[in-house]
């Protein structure tokens, strides 16, 4: 079978919480580095990769404390969070001799890039990965709305989503036994089932910018390498 990638740009949407592993919130650097080893299988492919991370493996973790606050600062908050996240998985596919790159919607310089497009194209150019952080650098919008910008952005053939599930389901297959397994959706198919993919902001903005989004289970080994080759068990919405 065909070694060759479907897809010559991604961007992968991963969530905090999956960099938790086991743990209640934080990060798990078994988990980490597990899930750098599937990255580092993508780029090895000649794929120029990109990320985006939420950050609800930190901030659920603060989130008691946070109950009572503003929800622009929070929101601000949850930006700031993403960032550990990028950094941390910075270090773990350095760690493994993956030249990469963090750009931060909210320019930090002294610990990353700030977010500059024409800059971010050249890094995927040279074949570095490059990992989005905080956000689209607004409240309001969540990293699944960053994801879908970046993408759009870059350019990229496919945004990819690494979920816990090996697709997209009527409902959650974890609770309901009966869940519906779809292979494709159009991106109208998820707003008017309010099938929780991404949320609605990004869905419209993928749509309007011709990116189809893959949903897929990071959580098996290899998987992401099938998926970035058009194989492997995924939903596509197109």
């Amino acid at each position: 079978m065909s070694q060759t990638p479907k897809y010559r740009r991604v961007l992968l949407k991963l969530s905090g919480e999956g960099l938790m592993g086991d743990k209640a919130f934080g990060l798990c650097s078994e988990t980490v580095d597990r899930i750098a080893d599937e990255i580092k299988a993508v780029h090895d492919m000649g794929v120029q990769l990109s990320l985006v991370i939420g950050a609800g493996n930190i901030f659920r973790g603060v989130s008691d404390a946070a109950a009572n606050i503003e929800r622009t600062s929070a929101d601000y908050m949850g930006m700031l969070a993403t960032v550990m996240n990028a950094l941390a998985m910075q270090s773990a596919l350095e760690a493994k001799g993956v030249d990469t790159r963090v750009q931060s919607a909210i320019p930090m310089d002294t610990v990353c890039e700030p977010f500059i497009r024409r800059r971010a194209e050249r890094h995927l150019e040279k074949g570095r990965v490059v990992i989005f952080a905080a956000g689209t650098g607004n409240p309001f919008f969540t990293t699944d709305t960053a994801a879908a910008l970046r993408a759009s952005e870059m350019n990229c053939d496919a945004l990819l989503k690494g979920t816990q599930v090996d697709g997209v389901y009527s409902a959650d297959p974890k609770k309901d036994a009966n869940a519906e397994r779809y292979d494709t959706l159009t991106y109208q198919d998820v707003l008017a089932r309010d099938l929780r993919v991404m949320d609605t902001s990004a869905i419209a903005l993928a749509r309007d910018s011709g990116v189809p989004i893959l949903v897929f289970a990071l959580h098996t080994p290899g998987d992401f390498a099938e998926v970035v080759r058009g194989r492997g068990t995924f939903t596509i919405v197109k």
